[in-house]
């Protein structure tokens, strides 16, 4: 299973989107800033999950990724907050 995720930073109000095969162990990172070249990094305070999508491949969530990461699917995502 892989998944479509938004996270949300409320201390800078900053959505990431992106997408896993292990979703708990990936905002774990995010949050432990161990990507230090990475979006999420840049900013302090914690990111938490907001909306997820569950998908049966690889292809099928980097599709819907590119979706989100739209004008019309970071509209969708900003409903959520």
């Amino acid at each position: 299973m892989y998944y479509v995720y938004a996270i949300f930073n409320e201390t800078h109000n900053k959505i990431y989107i992106g997408q896993t095969g292990d979703l708990n162990s990936r905002i774990e990172l995010h949050n432990k800033k161990i990507f230090s070249n990475s979006y999420t990094a840049r900013f302090d305070g914690e990111w938490r999950l907001i909306h997820k999508e569950e998908f049966p491949d690889r292809k099928e969530a980097l599709k819907r990724e590119k979706q989100l990461k739209s004008y019309q699917g970071r509209k969708f995502i900003r409903k959520l907050i």
